[in-house]
């Protein structure tokens, strides 16, 4: 899989996963982990809920970057994460965040267990994931004599098709179910996020867009939606 590229600073969608993770579970006053948080574009938003948030990434220069913008006088602690083990005690925090990561990591199950053991028991995990019924492949694929890479429908292809040419996973709602409840995770919302058009280069069309069709955080149909989210909480004792 490739490796993610982080969502810039003051875009769409870091406000509309602010506002549906808000409207989930609580944040201020707790210790959140934000796993694979890259840039810290949205560490930053969710900050502002005056929680104390361990930012865990595998690139030192992203986290420079945010070490820069932010640190523990905002509640933020960066911390460089090897890919394999959290350099975080078991039961440590109170909820998780994990937003468009997992369709990037060597092993999902991997990258779940080490979530699920640094939470505290009922702790809550809240984690987006790219749609497979959005008209576009967010992330790109890697297609011969097509430089363009966000081809209309590429993510509807049968999966092992879309496998050998994209460049991260996709996740059809059932999918992403299934996978957190193999790893101990007791499912409580699922979501579809709204397609934030931060892509869009066409900035009046763009506005147009968000303040009609696409101005809820969330939808009911997944076409519309860039992005599956959903809330868990760890369950058993573990």
């Amino acid at each position: 899989m490739a490796r993610g590229k982080p969502a810039g600073y003051g875009q769409e969608i870091l406000a509309r996963r602010r506002r549906l993770t808000s409207s989930l579970i609580p944040l201020e006053g707790r210790t959140v982990l934000d796993f694979g948080c890259g840039n810290g574009a949205q560490t930053l938003e969710l900050a502002a809920a005056r929680c104390r948030i361990v930012a865990v990434d595998i690139d030192p220069a992203d986290l420079q970057v945010l070490r820069g913008a932010a640190g523990p006088a905002q509640g933020i602690f960066p911390v460089l994460y090897d890919g394999s083990s959290l350099p975080l005690p078991d039961r440590s925090i109170d909820a998780a965040v994990c937003f468009e990561v997992l369709e990037h990591v060597p092993d999902e199950g991997a990258a779940l267990a080490e979530i699920r053991r640094v939470l505290k028991p009922g702790g809550d995990f809240v984690l987006t994931v790219p749609n497979k019924w959005w008209v576009f492949e967010t992330h790109g694929a890697a297609l011969p004599l097509l430089p363009w890479n966000r081809v209309p429908l590429f993510s509807w292809l049968p999966g092992p098709l879309h496998r050998r040419f994209a460049r991260a996973r996709i996740y059809r709602k059932k999918d992403i179910v299934r996978l957190v409840t193999r790893h101990g995770f007791s499912v409580h919302a699922v979501l579809y996020v709204t397609a934030p058009l931060d892509a869009l280069g066409n900035s009046r069309l763009r506005d147009a867009l968000r303040a009609g069709l696409f101005s809820r955080d969330a939808t009911r149909c997944p076409v519309m939606a860039t992005a599956i989210l959903m809330h868990c909480r760890k369950g058993g004792e573990g």
